[in-house]
Order: C-alpha cells, then structure tokens, then sequence
C-alpha cells in the first residue's frame, strides 16, 4: 500500500468516525446557541488558516541566516514547507482574490486592488464560504480577504467577540508613537497644501519604520491576535461545530512597525554585513525595462527620499524594520497556536500559512512587491496537518517538498483534507498527495503574472494623471524614458499603461516572462525574459536571445496555458 493511499484511507476514516458520532445522537446547537450537551465530538477537523502580507521566505527554516522565526520554523518541523510556491500575482488584491476563489486573476479579471472579485463571477464561492455551506462556522480577524473586498455577508458567519477582549486592549492606530502619528498628520497637510486633490493618490504617509516600547497588542497584529482568541473561546462555548479560522496579519505590511522587543533581537552590525550578500541591486542586464518599477510605496513614507537611490545606511534601517516584523508575526503565530492546544484543539486542527506574495528589498534595486521575478513572486507555504503533528505512521512531518506548486492550489487540499469535495471550477491542484509523499513528480511549471510594473501605481492600477501631478511625476518621466530607449517604435503609451501584461512561467530550470497584449494573445510578444536558474539563481541575466529554441518551447507552454488548450498539471 503506498503512502499516498494509506493517508487517504487514514483521513476517511477519521472522518466516517466523525461522522458517526454525529448520527449516534450527540446533541448539539448549531444555530449559535448555548449548548447544554456534556460531550462535544468534533464531526470534521478545524482549520487555521493563516494568512500574511507581503512575506517573502525570510524564515530561518526556509534558509535565511538572519531571521529569528522559531514558531513558523516549529511549524514548519511537524508539516511539509513547499520551497518552491509562487503567488499567481504579486499585489495583494489580485492574489488573495485568487486563493480565496482558487482561480487566477485573468479568470476573476482582478489584476489590481480595485476591483472586487465579485464584479465577473458574482456567485463564485470563497473557501471560507465553502466549508460554511459544509457545516463550519468561520471567523476572520485581520487581513484575510483584501481590504475593501472583504466579502463579510458570505465570507463570515461569526462576528469577532470585540466585547470579550480584556480590559486596555483598544483598536490600534497606526503608530504607537505621538510624535509619528504628528508627523503623519503634518506631512499630509504639507502633501495636501502643495498638490491639493492629487495627495489622495497616496502622498502623506508618516515614518517607514517604528519601535516601540509597547505591548504587542499596542500594534494591529497583537490586537487581531487577542481578538482572534476570545471569539475563538466564545464559538467553542456556544457551538459545536467545527471552525474555520481566518487569521490575518498585516506585518510585514508597510510601515514596518513592531514593538521594540522584536528589534531588539537583531544587530545592525548583521544585517549590514549580510545586505552585501543579498541579490545584486540592479535591475538584471537585458531585463524588461517596463519590469522594473520606481519602489513607489515606499516613497510616500516621511523618511524615505521622493527620488533618487535609498541609501546604504537607511537600507540597513528598513531591512532591521522588516525583519523585526516577521519576528513579531511570528511571535502572534505562536500565541495562537499556544491557545488552541490549550483548549484542547490543536490535536484536531489542519493549519496552513501562506503569505500573498514575496518582496523586493532593494534586490535588482526596488523596493516593494509587484514584479515578475523570483523575488516578487515565491512565498512561504506550509501545511500541518493533525496526523503530521501526532506522528502518525501515515503521514510524514518536517519534510520539505522542492515541487512547483501555486498558492492556487490552497483551495482544493483544504476540501480534500476536510473530506469535503473538490468543487470543479477550481484551477488549482490539490497538494495532498505532497503531503505523504513530497518529492513525487508534479507540475512542470507555476503561473504568475503582472501589468506592466514600471507604469502602474503600487495597487497594480494604470497610472492617474494624479500621479503625474506630484513628486512621482518625475520618476516616471524617468521610467518612461528607460522604457523608450529600449523598446524604440514598439512604444505606445495606451498599450505600455494600460494593456501590457508580463505573464511569468516558472519550470525547474527557467522563469520565463514573455509581455504580451492582453488584447490579442496571438501577438507576437513585445518583449521576452529567460533566466537559467542552474546557473542563475538571483535571475541576473536575460538569457533569452542566446536561446531560441528554449524561448520558443516555453513560449508555446505559455500560451498552451493562456489559451487552456493544454493542462498543466501531474
């Protein structure tokens, strides 16, 4: 018997117990009500679903030497870390978009933050929406769903317990400091009084980074994470259901802001030793010259240059700030992990944690997400599930599994694991045949995807005329000019702003971007990017005219994708 059977044979019957025990008369309230039952059988298993902004895989168990990470790494240690996991889009709206749906963006046509995923396929079904219709209650705290599409009337049928949080615990603003939350309010009265309408497009931002010597739920990833636990109390209290956990946090979001303690564990010295083995910062030679943007949300921040290089001192600033938070994300996980064992469910529990996409930091010299490369686009991804974390024969645990596998692909394993069935609209491929057996043959590539990044503002939205108003307007003359240069009589300010799509591939060896108008697919493409991961893991140089046959054997893969004419999967 393999191991993939015996695992699926194992969750069956865990399930089928379940089950049974439900028929047999154990008496319980599903309306929300108290239940008066003395026994409470758990019919399906819970899930944590645990979702993080804008996280590349700077954890020590994914490698990185500085990061102090103990709980993801404790995680990752009873459960299968996919290495090589990619966001189908690196901006936070189009990628949770599609996880939560299991569909890709050009399928929910959301490839920026502002659109709602709902404008196309009104009825399509979210997962926390799905495991609701099959007999879970669900409750998402933080940044599950992007801000202002957070789907709350299907989503969710469990309000956050804001009145059982203990006594201090307040709704945090976004500093905890008065003189940066004063500096804020200054700089957008600056920002106002100079360019009027157009400082709504972002301008006026505060600090880029805060520490303070606070407690942890002074900042919004210590308040979710309270919040998170008295609901989790209540819900247990007043249903037996099983629950379905959204759990967001927003760090390492900008403005990276983290109490004190968790800057504390690291040394500048170190870092500023490390940033010089970090990715070349420079944009790769022969690269796209629309790929590359002018690290625009971080320019909106009161200490950050409006133009011009971030220097090599403020760098070290930023990457400390970033790397504080993980450390206190990481610390929010662990406490909630802690509190679900303590009421005596974490045995029961499925968890996994992803985050919507990676992040430049000052890697081919941008800061932020919302590009086409490795760096934008791999993400953390870890499963645990009850029968790993119990040692159970049929399952393994602390593997790490180097198949191409998309975040996509979240929606089907968690049905599968729930013993719920795959619905078939989705576009993802469960991984739980991984889960058992993590070096079996898998996809051949992951699909990713990004509008024209040097001419769209950080939302993924096609520049305003606002934009041009303001202190950007002069990096995007520069940008357009790099643009020009390179692709001399291909420029059109129509197509370049508003229908130009980097689609990205990446297989074992390559990662493919070809630029493409979004209007006809059958074009030839503009512009196209190839990087021998072999011989070029930081994906320093376009290899693409010095290997036609492979540009076109991965051209005719993409568009086979594109056009769903072929499949790619096992």
């Amino acid at each position: 018997m393999n191991n993939v059977f015996k695992y699926r044979v194992v969750t069956s019957f865990i399930t089928l117990m379940f089950t049974c025990a439900f028929l047999s008369g154990c008496a319980q309230n599903d309306d929300g009500g108290t239940n008066t039952s003395t026994a409470k059988i758990v019919k399906k298993p819970h899930v944590l679903f645990i979702s993080i902004d804008d996280l590349r895989p700077m954890l020590a168990s994914y490698g990185d030497p500085l990061a102090k990470t103990p709980n993801l790494d404790l995680l990752a240690s009873q459960g299968v870390q996919f290495n090589n996991a990619y966001a189908q889009q690196a901006i936070c709206g189009p990628s949770r978009a599609s996880v939560l749906t299991g569909m890709r963006p050009d399928t929910l046509e959301v490839t920026h933050n502002y659109v709602k995923f709902r404008h196309k396929l009104k009825d399509v079904v979210t997962i926390p929406q799905y495991f609701i219709e099959n007999g879970y209650n669900a409750a998402g705290f933080g940044k599950v769903f992007h801000h202002g599409d957070k789907d709350e009337a299907l989503a969710w049928n469990w309000q956050p317990a804001i009145d059982k949080l203990p006594e201090g615990i307040k709704k945090p603003s976004r500093y905890a400091l008065k003189v940066n939350n004063d500096l804020q309010d200054n700089y957008r009265k600056k920002m106002r009084a100079k360019y009027g309408e157009q400082a709504k497009f972002g301008l006026g931002s505060g600090p880029a980074f805060e520490s303070a010597d606070v407690p942890d739920s002074t900042y919004k990833d210590g308040y979710t994470t309270e919040l998170a636990k008295v609901t989790v109390d209540e819900m247990l209290a007043l249903s037996n259901k099983p629950l379905f956990i959204g759990f967001g946090m927003n760090k390492p979001h900008l403005p990276w802001i983290a109490p004190k303690k968790y800057w504390d564990m690291y040394d500048p010295k170190e870092i500023a030793l490390t940033n010089k083995n970090i990715m070349p910062t420079s944009a790769p030679e022969k690269s796209a010259s629309m790929g590359i943007h002018a690290s625009f949300e971080l320019r909106t921040f009161y200490n950050v240059p409006n133009y011009g290089e971030i220097s090599p001192e403020l760098a070290v600033e930023l990457r400390h700030a970033y790397l504080a938070c993980v450390s206190y994300v990481d610390a929010q996980i662990g406490k909630m992990l802690a509190h679900l064992k303590e009421k005596n469910i974490l045995d029961e529990t499925i968890i996994v944690v992803w985050s919507d996409h990676g992040y430049h930091l000052g890697d081919m010299g941008i800061w932020g997400k919302a590009s086409n490369y490795e760096i934008a686009t791999r993400v953390p991804l870890i499963i645990s599930t009850p029968e790993m974390r119990n040692g159970s024969e049929q399952a393994v645990q602390g593997q790490k599994s180097n198949a191409l596998v998309e975040l996509i692909d979240i929606y089907p394993t968690l049905a599968e694991l729930a013993g719920l069935p795959i619905t078939k609209n989705l576009e993802g491929l469960s991984l739980v045949p991984l889960l058992s057996e993590p070096s079996k043959v898998w996809k051949t590539a992951a699909f990713s995807q990004f509008p024209t990044p040097a001419l769209r503002e950080w939302g993924a939205y096609p520049l305003r005329q606002g934009m041009r108003e303001t202190y950007f307007g002069k990096l995007i003359v520069d940008v357009e000019k790099r643009i020009k240069a390179q692709q001399k009589n291909k420029w059109d300010r129509e197509l370049f702003e508003k229908y130009l799509m980097g689609y990205s591939m990446r297989t074992e060896r390559y990662r493919f971007i070809a630029w493409l108008d979004k209007r006809d697919l059958n074009k030839a493409p503009l512009y196209i990017e190839l990087y021998d991961h072999k011989t070029d893991k930081h994906e320093t140089v376009n290899v693409a005219g010095k290997n036609d046959k492979t540009v076109k054997e991965l051209l005719k893969q993409l568009l086979d994708h594109l056009d769903k004419k072929a499949r790619v999967g096992v």
